[in-house]
């Protein structure tokens, strides 16, 4: 497998994977997870709240959240804070959505 090649659908198949994050007052939010991209060892991840897709499989807008390392080792997913960063990641994700999903960018 190609260090930067696309596993956006991976999630597509099956039962949607569910990732519980923290929002700032800790209460749980649930996402569904519906793709990943891993560039240069950086993995990304495109996620919809729970539920929220439509009957066929479609969606309006997700999140893109990286994960990164802790000290301690462990892993934790984050906001992509550098703009470049982001905007490279989301046309990557908008590019295979379109081809793979309902996918409506408002843009």
């Amino acid at each position: 497998m190609n260090e930067n090649e696309k596993n956006i659908n991976d999630a597509a198949e099956g039962e949607p994977e569910i990732v519980t994050l923290l929002d700032e007052n800790d209460e749980e939010i649930r996402f569904e997870l519906i793709g990943g991209y891993n560039d240069k060892g950086v993995q990304y991840f495109a996620l919809i709240p729970e539920g929220s897709a439509d009957e066929d499989g479609g969606f309006e807008e997700y999140i893109i959240l990286k994960s990164v390392k802790n000290a301690d080792g462990s892993e934790e997913l984050v906001e992509i804070e550098d703009d470049k960063e982001f905007d490279r990641i989301a046309a990557i994700f908008d590019d295979a959505f379109d081809a793979e999903y309902d996918y409506d960018d408002e843009n």
